[in-house]
């Protein structure tokens, strides 16, 4: 069944309208008709099965028949704070980190980063970095929306890791030098319910600096196996590793 987000305003005792976007998904793409079945979250874990009554380009209403706790989101919370990249790499994270299980996206600014974020363009690509993320949610049958911040520095990130349990960041020169237990290290000591802070650096990678800025600030530096990764590649490889020891070791 078609996966939809809603909000609280949305519904009224058994009855759920949609509207814009999603309602033209309905009709125009998937060709609903009233009598179809749907599934709608409410973006706090619940979802519901519901049944279509009417059907239109701009409109839809359907009818509650069941509500469930939905369990697809990972038994910890992941951030994956992303040093920004270059062109459209940012969407791509995104897009896969909310497939495989991210709670959260915070895209920062350092040393070696060759993207400048557009203040003045900055919330309409915020914008459209959360409708990928709903619309990744949505295929991935997710019951929650990860949420996208707006980019910040990496003094903002340093001070955002307070509230973290864990704090992870893949660094080129820990992979250089064979580093390989970290990761797993740090994994064996999370538990479900607690919260990981993934950092990964832009193209260019962290710093020496800021690499000792956040060993000194609890993070564990570490290398991703034997292979140096692309940027865009690493965030998916840890979430992959999470998703993995958690979901599927047993």
């Amino acid at each position: 069944m078609q996966r939809y987000f809603i909000e609280p305003l949305q519904k009224n005792g058994d009855h759920i309208s949609i509207t814009g976007e999603d309602a033209s998904h309905m009709a125009r793409v998937m060709r609903m008709v009233p009598g179809d079945k749907i599934v709608c979250s409410d973006n706090t874990g619940m979802s519901m099965v519901c049944e279509l009554i009417s059907v239109a380009a701009d409109h839809a209403e359907c009818k509650v028949l069941e509500v469930y706790e939905d369990r697809s989101s990972l038994p910890v919370s992941v951030c994956i704070a992303q040093g920004l990249p270059k062109g459209d790499k940012l969407e791509w994270i995104v897009q896969k980190g909310t497939e495989l299980g991210a709670a959260s996206f915070f895209p920062f600014s350092s040393s070696r980063a060759i993207v400048k974020w557009d203040e003045k363009k900055g919330a309409k690509k915020t914008e459209r970095l959360g409708k990928i993320a709903k619309e990744a949610a949505e295929q991935a049958h997710r019951s929650v929306v990860p949420v996208v911040q707006s980019p910040g520095s990496f003094q903002d990130l340093l001070k955002m890791a307070e509230t973290y349990t864990i704090k992870i960041a893949a660094y080129e020169e820990s992979a250089k030098s064979s580093e390989t237990s970290m990761f797993a290290a740090a994994l064996k000591q999370t538990r479900p319910g607690d919260s990981i802070l993934c950092v990964i650096g832009p193209e260019g990678g962290l710093s020496e600096k800021e690499a000792d800025a956040l060993v000194s600030h609890g993070f564990q530096l570490c290398g991703l196996g034997p292979r140096i990764l692309r940027t865009e590649t690493a965030s998916l490889y840890m979430l992959s590793a999470i998703s993995y020891h958690f979901e599927l070791l047993g």
